[in-house]
């Protein structure tokens, strides 16, 4: 048998299904091996070695009904969780425990998923590097010098660095996707409803949505199947019957029509430029036909983003006061209180995007800026719908470019904000999407993007999984 932490997650519920391993060997191999590398990485903000084994032991014996039984994976550090440590890597939540399972976390345990920890992110999931978190930093595993993307950066280098096979994430403009692409993973942004908020710490209510980041499209897919669904605790999600997405992968896709704006690989790299079409050519083999489109208003997704987003964040995080729960400042007044505790527990990112908020909610800007913002949004939408009703699957990169090296872009929070550059369109429309690895520049990989309508993860999930059985396996043992 292989090292087991380099295992799919399938892989690993089938010797468990077998009886060739036990759920607590498959844990315990995993915490070995975040033991062994944490220390260069730093994927993750807590490790929950106890109750993962416990987990583990009651899984095996357990009767095996999942698809994933006893399969070890990580939660993002802004998914609560029942008496344990949930922070949005931030320091105004130092010591914060949940009092609560997220949706997501009690359909996991309900399936004996065993949860391992809590993976690092950007602080409250403001942030495109995992620069931001106010734990510590996290290293590529292709290259430690290079940032893993951002918010869900220590999901991504977590199963990039065969921590875990499976991690979920959150996207609210990219941030399951493009740490995705930029550590040569998986990473599925559902579409808005189809998976439970409830749980989930907020950052811009009308955009999070809860995504799975792993090493295949068919963990994806078997990950998917448990957490998504109809939630009477958020009105937000859709009574849309959940498909079993892992029997669909590998349904013919000749005939699928795949639509290209050419406008989207204008000013792109010439490597990624290459490795994306080289990723078309393949599908084509497999018998897509590509379509052009037009996209006409997606150029201005960036500010309309920015604006509606920091204008959330700004509403959600006034809640964190230094009153109820979390990091309290000392200070001989109520007021001092709020201002002390807010000022010294946010960091300087989600700092700058509460003032963006609350100045673009202003009275006299309010017009200007949020509902302007509102109204393009909706034309985003519109565009995305029409292209859509020609074509099956719309393609284009994840990123720009590969993973920038840390510090890079620390000091320009604009070029930071445009490494979102092609994946906040997509949230502002509120359509599923998905990043598959296609190839390398430069030993760092490279990133494709898949969106489809409303509703339709099989179809990517099947695209991207007809992808990877011609791409290949990639090695990922780096670390």
């Amino acid at each position: 048998m292989n090292k087991i932490y380099t295992l799919s997650a399938t892989e690993i519920a089938k010797l468990i299904q077998e009886g060739k391993l036990t759920s607590k060997e498959a844990t315990q191999a995993i915490l070995d091996r975040i033991d062994e590398v944490e220390d260069k990485i730093g994927a993750f903000s807590s490790v929950n070695r106890e109750n993962a084994l416990k987990s583990a032991q009651k899984a095996d014996q357990s009767e095996k009904t999942s698809s994933l039984h006893g399969v070890p994976i990580a939660l993002k550090d802004n998914i609560v969780s029942l008496d344990e440590l949930t922070t949005s890597a931030s320091k105004i939540l130092d010591g914060y425990y949940g009092t609560y399972d997220a949706t997501v976390v009690k359909k996991l345990k309900e399936a004996n998923v065993v949860l391992v920890g809590k993976a690092n992110m950007d602080e409250f999931a403001m942030g495109s590097s995992n620069e931001n978190s106010g734990i510590k930093p996290v290293s590529n595993p292709w290259d430690l010098d290079r940032v893993p993307g951002g918010s869900s950066g220590g999901s991504a280098a977590a199963v990039a660095a065969l921590q875990v096979p499976i991690a979920l994430g959150t996207d609210t403009g990219g941030s399951v996707r493009q740490p995705a692409a930029l550590t040569g993973t998986v990473g599925l942004k559902p579409t808005y409803g189809r998976v439970s908020r409830y749980g989930l710490m907020a950052f811009g209510s009308s955009l999070d949505q809860i995504g799975i980041i792993a090493r295949n499209s068919e963990d994806v897919a078997k990950t998917l199947e448990i957490i998504a669904g109809e939630d009477i605790y958020d009105p937000t999600t859709a009574d849309v019957p959940v498909p079993e997405y892992s029997k669909l992968l590998d349904k013919d896709i000749n005939g699928l029509r795949i639509g290209i704006d050419k406008k989207f690989y204008e000013g792109l790299s010439i490597e990624i430029k290459e490795s994306t079409q080289k990723a078309l050519e393949v599908l084509v083999g497999l018998g897509a036909t590509i379509v052009d489109i037009s996209l006409d208003y997606a150029k201005y997704s960036i500010p309309t983003y920015y604006i509606i987003s920091s204008a959330e964040a700004s509403s959600n995080l006034s809640r964190y006061d230094g009153v109820r729960y979390g990091y309290r400042a000392d200070a001989d007044n109520i007021e001092d209180v709020y201002v002390k505790s807010r000022t010294e527990g946010f960091g300087k990112e989600v700092k700058r995007r509460i003032m963006i908020g609350s100045y673009v909610l202003s009275s006299g800007f309010y017009d200007a800026y949020y509902k302007k913002a509102s109204q393009v949004r909706r034309l985003i939408k519109n565009d995305y719908q029409k292209a859509l009703e020609s074509v099956d699957v719309i393609i284009t990169p994840t990123t720009p470019t590969t993973a920038f090296k840390k510090g890079e872009k620390s000091n320009n929070p604009i070029e930071m904000y445009l490494s979102d550059i092609y994946t906040v369109s997509v949230s502002l429309a509120g359509l599923p999407a998905i990043s598959v690895p296609v190839g390398f520049v430069d030993g760092l990989p490279v990133g494709m993007q898949i969106i489809s309508n409303y509703f339709r993860e099989d179809l990517l999930l099947n695209v991207s999984h007809k992808y990877e059985m011609e791409r290949g396996k990639i090695e990922y043992e780096r670390v």
